[in-house]
């Protein structure tokens, strides 16, 4: 057994997160070599009970290498929290899942991310905000990040793949029981534009308890979540505490006081979400504030005029300007004027300081 179809084992074996995985490798060395441990040792780690231990020890080998053949067979390729190719942004959560059945291709432009959520019984309202908001959204360049649930989640990937751009479902269950059925080839559209991610192994039934944590990937793999609607007691609202708790954003669409499946924004914004209600109160949180995309970012995007770069240059000095006078002197709206300061970053003849400020780069 390598050390990889051990990571699979263990993710098998179910109840074994990254942080008892580090107490496992701490005391035995290896993943391998908890397969190796009698059961007595294997009690003796905190957090590892009678139940986990028993699976560990009759898990056999060819259990494993039955469940990769099986994921080769359905067109899946299974990554591990120790590759290369592991999304960044859920690798620094605090429990990253061991293991990602993965269907399509994730890459590293997918670490621009927002996570957009909301009500499996959403109004009209909601529905078309969700498409709306993740079209112009992955128009700018984000990746939407949702769970491919009815109502908002489904609106919400169609949004992104109608604009071209790309978007990453994150199930609750295992590939061999995708929820709701009916999404099967909305999940093969996703594959072709994204990725469609599951923690669950290919047997993983749709469980209730399994979509608190496919919430907290949702909110893992994105670096802000927008919630478009949701009631009081909704999923959509454990995401957001999930984000909250990994450092993300949260942003929420308002609704109508008396509307139910407005409660649950209403109350966020309320608590501090951001109240959203246009691409541009997203976009001023983070495209100001990120890493420079690279070019092919934005290879899709139709490119401003040169003089339009050229006015928005001359505005900016070896003295630090504030975005909102660039947005007064130039005329322009703060998500066209994000796009043209993105593309001076890139080109070197701009950089940002804290507190969107802009200067003039010693190359200028």
């Amino acid at each position: 057994m390598n050390r990889t179809e051990a990571l699979i084992g263990l993710n098998l074996v179910g109840g074994i997160g990254s942080t008892r995985l580090k107490e496992l490798i701490a005391y035995f060395g290896s993943p391998e070599a908890v397969f190796g441990a009698s059961r007595n040792k294997l009690t003796a780690i905190y957090g590892i009970g009678d139940k986990i231990a028993d699976k560990i020890v009759t898990l056999k080998k060819e259990n494993i290498e039955k469940e990769i053949d099986a994921a080769k067979k359905l067109g899946l390729k299974i990554i591990t929290v120790e590759n290369d190719d592991y999304p960044l942004n859920l690798k620094n959560i605090f429990d990253p899942p061991i293991v990602l059945y993965l269907k399509g291709k994730l890459k590293p432009e997918d670490n621009l991310a927002i996570g957009l959520v909301g009500s499996r019984r959403a109004s009209f309202y909601g529905l078309s905000q969700a498409e709306k908001f993740s079209f112009e959204l992955a128009g700018q360049g984000f990746t939407i990040v949702s769970g491919m649930a009815r109502g908002v989640d489904t609106y919400s990937h169609k949004g992104a793949l109608k604009s071209g751009g790309r978007t990453i479902a994150v199930i609750g269950s295992g590939f061999n029981h995708l929820y709701p059925a009916e999404n099967k080839k909305l999940a093969e559209e996703i594959s072709q534009n994204g990725a469609v991610i599951s923690e669950f192994s290919l047997n993983t039934e749709p469980l209730p308890q399994n979509f608190p944590r496919r919430n907290r990937l949702i909110s893992g793999m994105s670096l802000g979540v927008l919630v478009v609607e949701a009631a009081k007691n909704s999923g959509a609202l454990i995401t957001a505490d999930f984000a909250l708790e990994q450092g993300r954003e949260v942003f929420a669409i308002p609704g109508k006081i008396d509307s139910p499946t407005s409660f649950g924004t209403n109350e966020l914004i309320k608590q501090g979400a951001k109240l959203t209600s246009n691409i541009s109160d997203i976009l001023e949180e983070f495209v100001l504030s990120l890493p420079l995309k690279k070019k092919e970012l934005i290879k899709n995007q139709e490119l401003p005029e040169i003089g339009e770069e050229e006015k928005l240059f001359n505005l900016i000095s070896l003295q630090a300007v504030q975005l909102e006078e660039l947005v007064v002197k130039a005329e322009m709206d703060i998500p066209h004027i994000s796009d043209i300061l993105l593309k001076l970053q890139i080109r070197k003849l701009v950089k940002q300081l804290p507190g969107k400020q802009f200067v003039r780069s010693n190359e200028a």
